[in-house]
């Protein structure tokens, strides 16, 4: 199973919900792999990789290979990299993918990514996306390649307009290029409770007929100091309100997924 976390607009916590989400799941038996596109390379730090330290196994040279006829072909399955934590690998990302975009989309590489899921599909579980924000030739690549998707939401008017755009921009792409991918829903990220303009913008979500997933993930100046230790909240802080969210939401999205594959 192929997940996808994805919105245009930055700061909401897309690279934050990749990573502990992909944490959970290797903590429940699952081998899972985070796929980090996102040139910033949030997730490759939050696992403790420098984005900006030689490294010949990263996204930039697995999609080079093929976009260069002189590119030393090495198999895709060398490229996933051991975290501190079991279970749990990654292909991080690289200060090359900026430069690289262009060689790629002139070559119409758009199905790459999906092939290389498809050769590691044996190998893993799961497998987390994390995607730049915004529309751009990795994120198409991504969505191609995925099954599920998962948009991270803020509780803001800019974000309420970036969400529809999203949205018109995921239904063309899912008709054009693939028809399995599922929308499993809204994630409520960086909640607070006690203001009552973010339960407005969510009921006029709600309205729209857009799938809200509960629970909401908090506000907490938790996840900024996990993000310092490069340690996901399941081993920061076991018994933190955010953390325990954050399990009843993975618990949720597997119970769908095996209600739906009954």
């Amino acid at each position: 199973m192929r997940r996808i976390i994805f919105n245009q607009k930055g700061g909401v916590g897309k690279s934050s919900i990749t990573v502990n989400l992909a944490a959970i799941s290797a903590a429940k038996g699952y081998k899972t792999l985070v796929i980090d596109l996102d040139v910033q390379g949030n997730s490759s730090a939050y696992l403790g990789i420098d984005i900006n330290q030689p490294n010949d196994k990263t996204m930039a040279e697995l999609l080079n290979q093929t976009a260069s006829w002189f590119a030393v072909s090495t198999p895709v399955c060398d490229y996933p990299q051991a975290t501190a934590y079991d279970n749990l690998f990654i292909i991080p990302s690289s200060p090359k993918l900026d430069k690289l975009e262009v060689d790629l989309e002139r070559r119409y590489k758009i199905y790459k990514l999906r092939e290389v899921l498809d050769a590691l599909a044996t190998d893993f579980d799961r497998v987390y996306i994390d995607t730049p924000p915004n529309f751009n030739f990795y994120t198409k690549a991504g969505l191609i390649a995925a099954d599920r998707l998962l948009i991270p939401f803020d509780c803001d008017s800019f974000s309420q307009q970036a969400l529809i755009k999203v949205m018109d921009n995921l239904a063309e792409l899912r008709d054009d290029h693939n028809r399995n991918l599922v929308l499993e829903g809204i994630i409520v990220n960086m909640f607070n409770l006690q203001a009552k303009f973010p339960r407005q913008i969510i009921e006029e979500l709600t309205k729209l007929g857009l799938p809200i997933l509960e629970p909401y993930l908090s506000q907490s100046i938790k996840m900024k100091e996990s993000h310092y230790q490069q340690c996901p909240m399941l081993y920061f802080d076991s018994t933190h309100k955010l953390t325990q969210q954050f399990i009843s939401l993975y618990t949720g999205l597997e119970a769908s997924v095996a209600l739906e594959n009954q």
